[in-house]
């Protein structure tokens, strides 16, 4: 799998190797650059504060939680060049105003803020205290971030792979796999274990337009693991199903309301209508970070609007003049009524969510 979010120190250190002798060393966040995929795998090295969020902006970083594991670590890195004799008021100002910042970097995803108000609660739990102990506290929580993400992802994978036959056509959207969080990813996380179990299946990956992070994205993690995937175009999936080459539904959220309608990548909301016409289950996998209480329904889950040029474009080829008007929503909101079923860290829940899903974090 790919460590797509972590934390490296200049020796090369790795987030598994940190222990009490690297206290006081300065480091840097260390993340894929998923813009230039699957062309080129480069990775990025950040400790600025403008560096990093414009690196969750421009979908450097990306998936939910890989973004609340990124913020989480960039945060530290970014606290860390505080120097060690700032004051304790003095770091902590700082501290909530670069977690402010970075939480504006994209509106949608909940793990963002999620993670970020964990770190800013764990410091003022400790507050009073010297920076260099308040900076090794911070970046202690943000490690358990990533820490905790890697194991919520292998758990739903292990939860959702009963879900999956031999034989199964399984079509997903947009990328909730390795690249999308610390490890196995959400959606892709039962894939990932279904074939470590000999599983036989093919996997339907959607283009998603207008970035095309199924095709860049998704295809390349699940053809370098070994799992049989073919990509199609956004408009191919009715065709795809109609045909019965498909079986299963698998996606990702970005914030789940407390009735279960979800917010994920534009598009997700027609395929689950899709689904629902040809009777073909739709799950969506996520962990407890990503389910959102304060709001009743997905009516009030914000919905980023991007750039147009990322319509009017293809890569360097204009295929929208400039003079036309272009709408540009990055997510969609599936009503609860069309998801079968949500597979996250503890077990598949399924109807009546209002009720279900609140058990289940209760129960965290």
């Amino acid at each position: 799998m790919l460590d797509t979010v972590s934390w490296e120190l200049p020796d090369g250190t790795s987030v598994r190797e940190y222990s009490d002798n690297l206290v006081g060393q300065s480091g840097k966040l260390r993340i894929i650059d998923q813009t230039r995929l699957p062309s080129t795998l480069t990775y990025l090295e950040l400790d600025e504060l403008d560096a990093i969020i414009d690196a969750i902006k421009r979908l450097a970083v990306r998936g939910a939680p890989a973004i609340g594991c990124a913020a989480a670590l960039g945060l530290a890195a970014v606290c860390r060049r505080f120097p060690a004799d700032t004051p304790n008021d003095a770091f902590i100002s700082q501290m909530r105003t670069t977690a402010d910042r970075l939480a504006t970097a994209r509106p949608t995803a909940v793990n963002l803020t999620w993670a970020l108000n964990r770190c800013v609660k764990t410091i003022l739990k400790v507050s009073p205290s010297s920076t260099k102990t308040l900076r090794d506290i911070l970046l202690e929580e943000a490690l358990n971030i990533l820490a905790e993400d890697i194991q919520l992802c292998r758990t739903i994978g292990q939860h959702g792979a009963e879900l999956i036959t031999p034989g199964m056509g399984i079509l997903t959207h947009c990328n909730a796999g390795a690249l999308a969080t610390g490890d196995y990813g959400t959606a892709l996380a039962p894939l990932y274990v279904a074939h470590e179990h000999g599983v036989k299946f093919t996997v339907f990956s959607d283009e998603t337009r207008p970035l095309l992070q199924g095709a860049r994205l998704t295809a390349w993690e699940l053809a370098r693991a070994g799992i049989e995937v073919l990509s199609i175009c956004d408009n191919m999936a009715a065709q795809v199903m109609k045909e019965g080459r498909v079986q299963l539904v698998l996606v990702g959220a970005d914030r789940i309301a407390a009735n279960g309608d979800a917010a994920n990548k534009i598009g997700t909301y027609g395929l689950a209508v899709l689904a629902s016409f040809h009777r073909i289950p739709c799950y969506i996998a996520a962990p407890y970070s990503t389910f959102d209480f304060s709001l009743d329904n997905g009516s009030a889950i914000p919905i980023e609007q991007r750039d147009a040029n990322e319509i009017r474009r293809c890569g360097n080829i204009q295929t929208v003049p400039d003079q036309a008007a272009v709408y540009n929503p990055a997510f969609d909101v599936t009503p609860a009524d069309l998801i079968s079923g949500f597979i996250t860290n503890k077990g598949i829940i399924r109807q009546p969510y209002q009720q279900n899903l609140k058990s289940m974090v209760n129960h965290v």
